[in-house]
């Protein structure tokens, strides 16, 4: 074996490692991106958010919080966005960076698609982490339930109040009540006045592997029209023996879709001859 491959064949098995800990970003920012319907809420529901945060206690913030996710549930019919993926590897035995932009279809209940429209950088990367995003993001959306920020998945302590952007927010610590790998412990911001998740700071409840050392998410949302969505997430993995990663992912603007669910499809790619690659 060429020098050149061997080491970038060194490279994969440390990056494959923390690969499995990088779509755990997606999964926490698929499942409490709290994509929650804001317009037009009942008399009851805006007196009840006009309450000073400090009057409303933990089960209340869960308890409203849940609600404004089922009624997302009903509300949300699709979108359609623009993403860019970006993956950074530096540490033994090489630096190596791979990105792709993708559209983004999400069709009620449960249906994500995905279309890369452009690719650079390493092949390897793109490969083992960046399209493992993708069917994280595919398994999360498939279950909701499975991953939501409800009594069921985790246990909540309110821990202060913080403004954030302007907007008063509560702060949660979230433990989840299993070490599965879509969910994660730290803590989120709760806009006091909407009960949607505006920000994730928090680590993967589950070391999928020896080679990780630290998982680092940190995830924004922000309110596009009607819905809180999905604006930037990062995560910042330390891989042991020195080598670090960070995963970054940007979502462009949302199209709204108030049409009929469509049909479940696979997951597109184009064609791999039209796409530029690296090493």
């Amino acid at each position: 074996m060429r020098p050149q491959s061997r080491t970038v064949t060194l490279a994969g098995i440390f990056i494959s490692a923390a690969s499995f800990a990088l779509p755990l970003s997606l999964a926490a920012q698929n499942v409490n991106a709290a994509i929650t319907n804001v317009s037009d809420p009942p008399a009851a529901s805006r007196l009840a958010a006009s309450t000073p945060a400090s009057h409303l206690g933990v089960d209340d913030i869960v308890q409203r919080l849940a609600d404004s996710e089922k009624k997302r549930a009903g509300d949300l019919k699709g979108y359609t966005e623009g993403r860019t993926y970006s993956v950074s590897y530096h540490g033994f035995p090489a630096n190596l960076s791979s990105t792709i932009v993708v559209a983004v279809t999400y069709s009620a209940p449960a249906t994500k698609q995905f279309h890369i429209v452009s690719q650079t950088g390493s092949k390897m990367l793109a490969d083992r982490v960046l399209k493992k995003l993708f069917e994280a993001e595919q398994e999360s959306a498939a279950d909701p339930r499975r991953t939501a920020p409800t009594p069921a998945n985790y246990s909540f302590t309110l821990v202060g109040q913080q403004l954030l952007d302007g907007r008063p927010c509560y702060m949660l610590r979230v433990e989840p009540h299993t070490n599965s790998k879509l969910l994660y412990r730290g803590t989120i911001w709760v806009d006091a006045d909407d009960f949607a998740v505006a920000k994730i700071e928090a680590e993967p409840a589950h070391n999928p592997s020896f080679w990780i050392r630290d998982t680092k998410i940190h995830h924004v949302n922000s309110r596009t029209g009607e819905f809180w969505l999905p604006e930037h997430n990062e995560s910042d993995t330390d891989v042991r023996f020195g080598g670090h990663a960070v995963l970054t992912i940007d979502y462009g603007a949302y199209k709204m879709d108030s049409g009929a669910p469509r049909p479940q499809q696979a997951l597109l790619q184009p064609d791999p001859g039209s796409l530029p690659s690296g090493k």
